[in-house]
């Protein structure tokens, strides 16, 4: 809590001392964290790594029904969902991302770079490596981080109430033991199982369909009764009928 304050106080310095001052900050003023400094204001027309970096905090933002692109392309889409997470957040929303952005996505980011509310081990009981799934243990491990950001959206789209995973990815050996399908996403690492909690299953189903989640299976699909189950496969597929989704 007391390392979570601190980077949001320092956040908040950067941004002001900006304000004040009446010049134009940069990103790379201050380091926030050990994750990431972004370090230039990105637009429309920009592309690069640091482009990469901000359409994974973005992911949770692309619209209903919508998936952002992570190509490290800023294109309209991106700037929709920038405007989109500076409006959730209170800032302005002119689709540029510059120090009043990268000072709340700081805030929001731990030293690993998962967002604040969720961890690693979350999305993973099954081994500490990601591996013996579909894809390789370093893509695993990165689909998981895209959900856990799009996860980190829903979650203050709720309220900022907790959100109870209770299942991420999983190798072959512990998907058969868990019973799950033979093509589970949870294989690849971007899938993540949601328990009731402070929010009814069927609220988390709804809310999922704005937050980048192509498939969403909850109540009323054979086996997900008692989870909400989000991921983000190529196509869609959602089906929670007992939701009206």
């Amino acid at each position: 809590m007391l390392r979570r304050t601190a980077r949001f106080l320092l956040s908040f310095v950067m941004i002001m001392s900006g304000v004040f001052a009446g010049t134009a900050l940069t990103a790379g003023t201050a380091r926030a964290d050990g994750c990431y400094t972004w370090p230039r204001t990105l637009s429309q027309g920009a592309s690069g790594a640091d482009v990469t970096q901000l359409q994974i905090r973005l992911g949770g933002y692309p619209g209903q029904g919508s998936v952002l692109a992570v190509d490290g392309s800023f294109g309209p889409a991106t700037a929709a969902a920038l405007k989109r997470f500076q409006s959730a957040y209170g800032l302005a929303a002119d689709g540029v991302a510059g120090p009043a952005t990268y000072g709340r996505l700081y805030a929001l980011q731990d030293d690993d770079c998962t967002p604040v509310h969720f961890a690693y081990g979350e999305l993973n009981n099954c081994n500490s490596t990601w591996s013996g799934g579909a894809v390789a243990a370093a893509t695993a491990k990165s689909n998981a981080l895209r959900t856990m950001w799009k996860l980190e959206a829903l979650r203050h789209a709720l309220g900022d109430q907790p959100i109870r995973v209770t299942s991420g990815f999983r190798s072959y050996a512990c998907n058969s033991a868990a019973g799950g399908a033979s093509g589970s996403r949870h294989l690849y690492g971007d899938a993540a199982d949601l328990g009731a909690g402070p929010h009814s299953l069927c609220t988390l189903a709804r809310q999922a369909r704005n937050h980048g989640f192509s498939g969403i299976l909850g109540p009323g699909y054979p086996d997900h009764d008692d989870h909400t189950h989000v991921d983000h496969r190529s196509g869609r597929f959602w089906s929670a009928p007992s939701c009206g989704v």
